[in-house]
């Protein structure tokens, strides 16, 4: 979801920075790397914050999310995602959503944003133990959408999302919108792109074949 459907990653950022900030923790821009790899929140908690207790990883993550929301007020959509995603519904190919973001963001993002039909499935970060580069939530997208991972395609802007995609048996396209053109590639990525506006359905035969 986020950087391939919504660009949210700089309000990911600011949102991570402030938190961190409140809790006396100074990072660089550098160091902020690393929450836009597709990590599960919990794991960007402990990162940053050491061994902290599931208890307070729920508390603090309410609390980020607090500020997340500061600084989402409007988040747009990658360009030309909405088209392909009607594109692909109108051609009768299944799509499913895996995104390590938390079920009530996530579907309080795509209810907001009238997304909610395009996505027979949708796997969030609460769904799975482990969040990628683990492939466990691409296996259960694929496994609740019926379909065989060798016949699927995964879209993903992180490192760890490329990796967990290719680990489940899947094809994978990059969106390089982050500047990680390079990263996603040697990755695995078998296509990349910038966004959506000149990418059709009829390219991912091309991933298949």
């Amino acid at each position: 979801m986020d950087g391939v459907i919504i660009d949210s990653h700089p309000a990911h950022r600011q949102a991570w920075q402030t938190f961190l900030d409140s809790l006396g923790k100074r990072v660089t821009l550098k160091d902020l790397e690393f929450i836009l790899d597709g990590r599960k929140r919990c794991e960007i908690l402990r990162h940053f914050l050491g061994d902290i207790s599931p208890e307070e990883s729920i508390t603090l993550g309410k609390k980020k999310d607090e500020f997340f929301r500061e600084a989402a007020l409007d988040l747009p959509l990658i360009p030309g995602v909405k088209t392909f995603l009607d594109s692909v519904r109108d051609q009768q190919i299944s799509i499913g959503l895996a995104t390590s973001a938390s079920a009530s963001r996530t579907h309080s993002t795509l209810r907001r944003l009238d997304l909610n039909r395009h996505f027979q499935v949708v796997v969030t970060g609460d769904d799975v133990e482990r969040g990628k580069p683990d492939p466990a939530m691409y296996r259960m997208a694929c496994q609740a959408l019926g379909a065989d991972p060798q016949h699927a395609v995964a879209i993903e802007d992180a490192v760890s999302g490329v990796v967990a995609a290719i680990g489940a048996g899947m094809k994978c396209v990059g969106v390089s919108r982050n500047g990680k053109r390079d990263q996603l590639r040697a990755a695995g990525a078998a296509e990349i792109i910038e966004d959506f506006l000149d990418f059709a359905p009829d390219r991912l035969d091309r991933i298949w074949s």
